[in-house]
């Protein structure tokens, strides 16, 4: 995790300049779950939805590994009910749109909107994460740094981060 936070958040009013539902919801689920933006695009809720965790397929995720992500409170469960709704059996490109095409349509409204492709979606959910697991804050988010945590927190820390890294891909 960063030292220092580089956080953002899609503000409402951002949401609002977008003008396509598909591209609404992959941000509204980066936001959720900091899933990167190709993820976010190809994500079938039908698929990935297993209940109290989502499975990601290895063709929608940074390095092509299949992984699995803990779904931990109620925010979460709302976006993905509204993303199976939008989404059916399909997934968050509609069915009149290939990859490419959608990409374009996500990079216009996402341009309009002021949004950039920087990962401060995913440093944010990493945080809420880290604070979930651990009970504490994050240290870029002003929380206790290493040195000051216990042996047993030390511990609590070293198995949040492992678990973080893992959901991020980053293994």
């Amino acid at each position: 995790m960063a030292s220092e936070s580089k956080t953002t958040s899609v503000t409402s009013e951002q949401l609002e300049k977008i003008h396509d539902e598909h591209v609404c919801m992959s941000l509204e689920l980066q936001q959720a779950f900091g899933l990167r933006r190709e993820a976010a695009m190809k994500f079938q809720p039908s698929y990935a939805d297993r209940g109290d965790h989502l499975v990601l397929k290895s063709s929608w995720t940074k390095g092509g590994r299949q992984r699995t992500l803990l779904i931990r409170n109620k925010a979460q469960r709302d976006v993905l009910n509204r993303a199976r709704r939008l989404a059916g059996f399909g997934s968050l490109i509609p069915s009149n749109r290939n990859y490419v095409q959608q990409m374009r349509v996500y990079e216009d409204n996402t341009r309009r909107a002021g949004l950039s492709h920087k990962h401060g979606s995913q440093h944010a959910n990493a945080q809420n994460s880290y604070e979930e697991l651990t009970g504490w804050k994050a240290p870029a988010a002003g929380g206790p740094d290493s040195k000051s945590l216990t042996q047993e927190q030390r511990e609590i820390d070293r198995e949040a981060r492992l678990t973080i890294s893992r959901e991020l891909g980053h293994e």
